[in-house]
């Protein structure tokens, strides 16, 4: 079996709301001064999935990622975890990438794979970027293979070559068996991810990762079709006025004649 898993680099999450900034003259996120992004979550516990079929199946295991040199970085700590190898689809093209461009390359680039190696059985990636929530590049990529696509998973088995999934829905989840190649998109509560041993890190720091160009994919012509593009920060004004009184009886007093007068209770 041959696994491929997207991993995509977004600025981390976790940082204090003070320190994102939007760019309103060429609309994109700023990155926060001295944090180094992340691979985005749901890509983690995609990966996550595809280690443990890995374990129980014997799979190979490819990391595939789209953007500038720096990404290496997120690939790099995919093979950490445990990845047999990576490949970076890098052009200065895609700096504008759209959902469109971004899942012709991912597609092309899957293409490429199964076209010089092992066929590709299974595609896993995570039900949307932290950066965008859109989820809609994952399916975008299934619709250019010409490949079924379930979305957000759950749960995947593998058993007689074929796929048992656990398909999420508003009441509960459906039991869906596929068989390859498919797209699989998922969810956070298939797993959470592995930390990466210290012999896993060691191997990534001298893995090679090769970069494929949009020539080197056929798609040379590729250019984004997106309309709108909205980005902002929510700003929030805060007031706040410290209740003094000789007791707490009477400072309870005095805070609930103000919350009537601005009826509030």
């Amino acid at each position: 079996m041959r696994i491929v898993v997207t991993v995509k680099q977004v600025p981390d999450p976790d940082v204090p709301p003070g320190s994102f900034q939007v760019d309103s003259a060429n609309k994109r996120v700023v990155p926060p001064t001295g944090v180094a992004p992340v691979m985005n979550g749901y890509d983690a516990n995609a990966l996550e999935a595809a280690l443990k079929l890995k374990e129980a199946h014997g799979a190979t295991v490819v990391a595939l990622s789209l953007g500038p040199a720096e990404a290496r970085d997120v690939l790099k700590r995919a093979i950490a975890m445990g990845a047999d190898s990576a490949v970076l689809v890098e052009d200065p093209a895609l700096a504008e990438a759209d959902t469109w461009v971004t899942a012709n390359a991912l597609a092309a680039a899957i293409r490429k794979m199964g076209a010089e190696g092992e066929p590709i059985d299974l595609v896993l990636s995570g039900r949307q970027a932290s950066d965008t929530d859109a989820g809609q590049v994952p399916l975008g990529v299934a619709e250019l293979l010409g490949w079924p696509s379930l979305a957000p998973v759950q749960k995947i088995d593998w058993a007689d070559g074929k796929a048992r999934v656990e398909r999420m829905t508003e009441d509960g989840y459906d039991v869906v068996e596929v068989a390859p190649p498919v797209l699989l998109a998922v969810s956070s509560e298939i797993g959470e991810p592995r930390y990466p041993p210290l012999r896993g890190v060691m191997m990534a720091g001298r893995a090679q990762i090769p970069s494929w160009s949009l020539a080197d994919l056929g798609l040379s012509d590729l250019a984004p079709r997106r309309k709108i593009v909205r980005l902002y920060a929510e700003t929030r004004e805060a007031k706040a006025e410290l209740v003094k009184a000789d007791t707490a009886a009477d400072a309870g007093r005095v805070l609930a004649d103000k919350l009537r007068e601005a009826k509030l209770i």
